[in-house]
Order: C-alpha cells, then structure tokens, then sequence
C-alpha cells in the first residue's frame, strides 16, 4: 500500500479547518436526529419494570443510560431485562440504591401504589432525580412527605400522568384559563373506562387476609418484598398481576388508579390547591375491598379570579347528566371531565379534543391563545430537565396536592360523611376518628 506523505503545514491546516467544522456542526446533526451526547446523558435505575414499568422504561431509555434494573418478579419483568442485558438486575430496591448509588443520577418508580413513596423516598434521600408513577404514594401522609423531601434534597421530580403533555390537553385548557366559557364554578370528572361489575366481584369476593387459601408462591416472585411496608398476609392470585388496586392495602380503586389523570385538567386549568371539604357516596365496600362505585365531592374556596369551586367525581355505574339544552350527538365518552362556565361548557375528553357546548359554538371557534409549547415528550421533559436543572410540568410541588386531592376521596368514603380538611395541619377537624385513614402503619422493618 503506498502511503502519500503530507506536510506538517499541510496536516495542521487539515486540522485546524476539521475542528472548525466540527465545533459548527449542530449537536443534533451529529448523530441523527434525536442524537444525544453522552454528557447529557441521564444513568437511571428503574424500580418496578413489568406492566406499566416496561412502558416507562422504554420511554426513558431512549435518551439515557439504563445501570439497573429492579423488579420483584423476575419472570414478570423478563421482557425488560432482555431489552436491557448490560444492566444490573435486583429483586431489592434497597440493595440496588446501596450498591448504585455512585452509578446512577436518577431513579423511575413504577411499582404498585404501596410501594411507590417508600422506594422514591429512598431514591430521593440520596439526591437522586425521581419520576414516579401516578398516585405519587397511598396515603395522604406520605404524598405530603415527598413532596416536602423533593423540595429539601432539591432534585428534579415528575408523576406519570402522560397526557398532561398532549396538544388536545393543553387546548382545553388553554380555552378555560383564555375566559371563553366565563368563571368557571362546577367541575364534573368522570371514569367507566373497562367498568365490569360481575369480573370485578369475582375477583374482589372478600376473604379475611388471614384466612386467604394457601397457595403456593410462583418461584419467581420474591413475595416478602412485593408486600413491602404492607402487612403480611399469605399470597394469592387474586392479588396479582393488577386486580391489587381493588384492596386498600396495596391500591386506593377506580378513583386513586384515574383520578390523578383526569382530574389534572381540573387543577391545572383552575389553579386549584387544596379543598375545604370532601364528601363521598360510595357502593358498599368492606374493609378489605374498595368500593365498586361511587360519586365524590369537594369543595374549593375561590382563588384570585376563580370563584368557589364544586368539583365532583363519578366512576364505575355513575356519570353525570347534560343540560338538555347542551346535549351532544352521542353519549358523554367513558372518561373525561366538564367545565361549567358563565357562558358555556367545555367538554374535554381524556384523550381527545376539547368541545365547545352547545356544540353550535364550535362553529365560530377560534383557538385561544397558546399559554403551552407544543411536541413535549413527557419523559424527555424529565430527563432533561435532571440534565439542565429545570423544572417539569407536573412536579411534586404540583402533582403532590392533586394526588392528595384524589386521595382525600378515599378518606372522605371511609369515613362515612363529610369531612373539613386543614390542609396545613393534615388534620380532619370535624372527625378526628377519620384520621386513622391519612396515614398507614408500616410493617416492621419499613419506613420512610
């Protein structure tokens, strides 16, 4: 092979022009289109990585580095650790931080709600970022402690409530906040989504949880650690994989599985905070099982513009009635919400486009002013924001009083009548017995 010789005059002029064409070459050119450098590069451990956390962790993974993986059930998360066969596999959350901490910048939490503030609340302990399913934890207490702890340590955090970032979302309510239906005072939020009552009664029948028929644990499954802080009880397949939501124990029912989705519009568009009272009708339920249906109410004391709210909650047989005068072609969608304004109502489905009622104004519609940036992934918004020290749309500071929100319906079913809540204090003050249900003992062992 004849190799040409080249000056060194040559060479650093080859050089120097190299480097000139470098340095001007956008970063995104470099490696394609969605190319992202390794320095801006998240290392993430994911907590929980079958069912919703598989999704998650595909999402995160695409911008990111993947260390390690922890699911409690290796069989179940076999799928993920196929996707990602570099990383570090546990059954322990506690051991994978201890032996990552120094690998990793940042943790997703997508476990069941029982687990969700015990395993964020550690990530969050040793400064690392968080993104943790919805509801942020299972009860009240521990939704205000991480929201509180988030703040403190500092780190960037998000709850999984995808469609906050979609274009029809952000549409509606921009038409709330542009004043296009007026001062908004009632709030109508609803959930049948997939609501069978004979499947769910067959798979709900209550036994006592001391009495539940053996069965023999999947060899898989590490069941001390899938109970977490959760007191004991023998294992049974009608816990898992996902009918967990239908016990107290381990899930909060329809409202704490769709209320952080579809009541985030809510406070979103009407800056809501915390409500002054909750009251709740739900089915019969027993203290194992939660209800099949029920409706929810509260009550919101205006906000600078906004006046006095009612917001009420319909799910399983429930939804709420038009106005006959505003009633749509078909029937209301299985999820969605309405606002009702002075001048009109908007109906936002959960996932579509908003609609001006009666459906006549839509007519004449003409958008609002855009309040929100379009094309935002709801992941990348996340990791990015770990990378640059941003902010997200629904971090704790915003999605911690909306889930205690949710959840405050739960407590408002329990108690049997309407509570007043003082919110500063985490204190039901007409009920104290009520309490109880703000806050759950942890099996020995657990803690924050």
């Amino acid at each position: 092979m004849n190799k040409k010789r080249i000056s060194r005059r040559a060479f650093a002029a080859t050089s120097t022009a190299a480097v000139a064409a470098f340095t001007i070459v956008p970063r995104f050119v470099l490696g394609g289109p969605g190319f992202t450098p390794p320095s801006e590069k998240l290392n993430i451990a994911c907590i929980g990585v079958g069912g919703m956390g598989k999704s998650d962790l595909r999402a995160v993974s695409k911008e990111n580095n993947i260390v390690a993986l922890c699911d409690v059930d290796h069989q179940h998360a076999a799928e993920s650790f196929k996707e990602h066969p570099n990383a570090n596999l546990y059954k322990d959350f506690r051991i994978m931080l201890e032996k990552e901490h120094k690998n990793i910048d940042a943790v997703t939490v997508s476990t069941p709600d029982h687990t969700h503030a015990v395993a964020a609340m550690a990530a969050i302990k040793m400064g690392k970022h968080v993104y943790c399913q919805k509801p942020l934890g299972h009860d009240v207490h521990e939704v205000r402690a991480l929201t509180e702890e988030a703040r403190k340590q500092g780190v960037v955090t998000q709850m999984g409530v995808q469609l906050h970032a979609i274009e029809a979302m952000k549409l509606g309510v921009e038409i709330v906040k542009s004043g296009m239906i007026g001062k908004v005072g009632k709030v109508d939020v609803w959930s049948c989504k997939g609501f069978d009552p004979r499947a769910r009664h067959e798979r709900s029948v209550h036994i006592p949880k001391m009495e539940v028929p053996k069965m023999p644990i999947p060899k898989t499954l590490d069941w001390d650690l899938w109970l977490g802080p959760a007191s004991y009880r023998p294992y049974h397949g009608q816990y898992l994989p996902a009918s967990w939501r239908d016990w107290w124990e381990f899930g909060s029912g329809r409202l704490g599985d769709m209320g952080c989705h579809l009541i985030d519009p809510v406070f979103w568009a009407l800056d809501l905070k915390a409500p002054l009272t909750i009251e709740a009708h739900p089915a019969p339920f027993t203290e194992e099982i939660t209800p099949e249906d029920t409706i929810v109410q509260w009550e919101f004391a205006a906000r600078g513009e906004h006046p006095p709210l009612t917001m009420r909650w319909y799910d399983g047989y429930n939804k709420p009635f038009l106005p006959p005068e505003v009633a749509v072609d078909s029937e209301l969608p299985n999820q969605g919400c309405l606002f009702y304004g002075e001048r009109g109502i908007l109906l936002m489905r959960h996932d579509n486009a908003p609609t001006l009622l009666p459906v006549e104004r839509m007519k004449d519609f003409k958008h609002p002013k855009q309040l929100f940036p379009r094309r935002v992934n709801h992941y990348n918004e996340w990791s990015r924001a770990c990378v640059s020290g941003g902010t997200t749309s629904t971090n704790w500071d915003y999605a911690g009083p909306l889930t205690e929100t949710v959840l405050l319906g739960n407590v408002a079913a329990r108690a049997g009548k309407r509570i007043y809540w003082d919110s500063k204090n985490l204190n039901i003050t007409n009920m104290p017995e009520a309490n109880i249900y703000l806050k759950r003992e942890y099996r020995k062992g657990w803690s924050l």
